[in-house]
Parts: structure tokens; C-alpha cells; sequence
């Protein structure tokens, strides 16, 4: 088992140099986005359709009924440019990352009021905790609150704990700490969710959270995000430290946390420990280290 994201659309781009990467590239043999007119060839170009996840995780895919590249959660609002059988080709709003959902995964968008910040949650068909449960949710999923019941947010999927929600805006946690709080996730490969996360997901899901712009890969994360520390520059809470297809958060200058393979989980592991046996298992040497201007 390799360490973390460790699959060719994962890693920078390999193809010619003026090839876009398909990722971030909304445009496919049948449309593209109309900006990409002149940029892209397509049968037809399309302002595309706004619309938005209304299950708890849909995966977003690289064809339709393909690979899954990264998750996208209850809320995550996108943009529809196409939809043929059963499998809507999608731009996601929050970073740009265009693939494929399923039809039914979607539908008009909503005004999001608030977030869940526990780790996991669940939307009773009452308030009332004794209730049947509708659905699970994750942490980072976006609700339209539309009014409190017994200390229950009510919204269109049911009732959720108030305690596990809290009003977008408000200030929360450090990154860090919030990623802290996916201790013990399983490790899934494209994972953006509490219930399977991979190591740029647990990077993403926190920043975007705290309204920061964070891309979905660790290739394009180690090439955007924050600014270069230099070798053997002190380490701080919150940098970012890259391998060959892996990101980890540093949550103290010894220890690091991340989803990784090597527990299948979201763990902390000390940093000297972890340098050896990604290396050991082939992954090579740290291959940039980041820091975040805001922390």
C-alpha cells in the first residue's frame, strides 16, 4: 500500500506542456464553459446551470461511473454544464475542479446558513434524538437552517443537533484543530468527508471550512498554497509539509497529522518516524514545505 494520493492524475501534469489539466478544465467532447470559447473544442458552449449537492457525499468523478477523484458534500454548490445518462458533468464552485456526479446527486441551489463543525452528524425526522435518523452527515456540510425546534436546526434533510451546527461567518478553530477532530477516519482514497478522507481532503476540508481557497490535490496544494519555507527552517503549527503525492499538516515542530496508508487512518505521527518510512516504502524525501500567511 503506498502512503497517500499516489495515482498519475494526482502528480503534476506529465502531458505536453500547453495541455490544461483536465481537472480544472470544464469542457469534454460534447461542451465546454463558455469562457473556454476558442480555448476548447466542443460541440456546444454553455454558461452552464447552477446547482447543488443534496446528498450527504457524492463522488465526483473523472467519467461518468469512472474513478472518483475527490468528494464533494452536502451543499457544494457547482455549476452543470451537461447531463447524459444519469451523470452530470460539473465545475465545483469552491475550487474549480470539473468532473462528473450523478444526476441524482443534485439539485437547485439554496442559501446555506449554517455548517456542521463536529466532526459527524445526523438529520433526525423530528426533533427529537429518539427519532428515526435520515441521514448521516460530515463535518463541513452546508444547511439551510430554516428554523430551531427542542435545540434542533431544521432544514430540508430534517432535524440536526444544534450542537453540531454553527452559523457561517462565525469564527471558528485553527485548521489544525479541525482536522484534529477527524482523528480515527478511515483513509479513502478521493475522500472528503468524515467518513473517509485521504491527505489532501483533510488539507482542503478545514481551509475551505475557515473560508480559505484550497485546491483538491496535494500536487496543486504544494504548488499554491501558502509560500516556500526553506530547508531547515524552523517548524511550526499549521505549515504544510509535501512528499511525492502526500501533504501533512505539522501539529507541533515533532509531530505530524495526516490520512495516511500506513495506519489507513487520520493520525498524528512523529515527523522523523514518518520521513523514514515514506522513504523506506519508496515515496522519497519531503519535497516542499509550506506555510500559510494567515496562521
Amino acid at each position: 500500500m503506498r502512503d497517500a494520493d499516489q495515482r498519475p492524475d494526482k502528480r503534476p501534469d506529465q502531458s505536453p506542456q500547453h495541455r490544461p489539466d483536465r481537472r480544472r478544465w470544464p469542457a469534454n467532447a460534447h461542451v465546454a464553459a463558455s469562457r473556454l470559447r476558442g480555448q476548447a473544442r466542443a460541440e456546444t458552449y454553455s454558461d452552464g446551470t447552477p446547482a447543488q449537492v443534496v446528498v450527504p457525499v457524492a463522488d465526483l468523478c473523472a467519467s461518468p461511473g469512472g474513478t472518483r477523484d475527490r468528494q464533494l458534500l452536502l451543499g457544494a454548490q457547482v455549476t452543470v454544464y451537461d447531463t447524459r445518462d444519469g451523470w452530470s458533468f460539473v465545475e465545483a464552485l469552491q475550487d474549480g475542479y470539473t468532473g462528473y456526479l450523478t444526476e441524482a446527486s443534485l439539485g437547485p441551489q439554496t442559501t446555506a446558513t449554517h455548517v456542521i463543525t463536529a466532526r459527524a452528524s445526523h438529520a433526525y425526522t423530528a426533533a427529537d434524538l429518539k427519532t428515526p435518523d435520515r441521514a448521516a452527515l460530515s463535518m463541513g456540510s452546508a444547511l439551510a437552517v430554516t428554523g430551531w425546534h427542542n435545540g434542533f436546526a431544521e432544514t430540508d434533510l430534517g432535524f440536526v443537533p444544534g450542537q453540531h451546527v454553527t452559523p457561517l461567518g462565525a469564527t471558528l478553530r485553527d485548521p489544525v484543530t479541525l482536522a484534529e477532530g477527524l482523528l480515527g477516519t478511515p483513509y479513502l482514497w478521493g475522500g472528503n468527508s468524515a467518513f473517509g478522507i485521504d491527505c489532501s481532503g483533510l488539507v482542503q476540508l478545514p481551509l475551505q471550512m475557515l473560508g480559505h481557497d484550497c485546491p483538491g490535490d496535494s500536487d496543486m496544494q504544494a504548488s499554491e498554497l501558502g509560500v516556500p519555507l526553506e530547508d531547515g527552517a524552523p517548524l511550526k503549527r499549521g505549515d504544510l509539509l509535501f512528499w511525492r503525492g502526500h501533504v501533512a499538516w505539522v501539529a507541533d515542530p515533532t509531530r505530524i497529522l495526516h490520512a495516511n496508508a500506513g495506519s489507513m487512518s487520520t493520525a498524528f505521527e512523529d515527523l522523523q518516524g514518518a520521513i523514514a518510512r515514506i522513504a523506506a516504502a519508496g515515496d522519497g524525501p519531503i519535497t516542499a514545505r509550506r506555510r500559510l500567511p494567515f496562521l
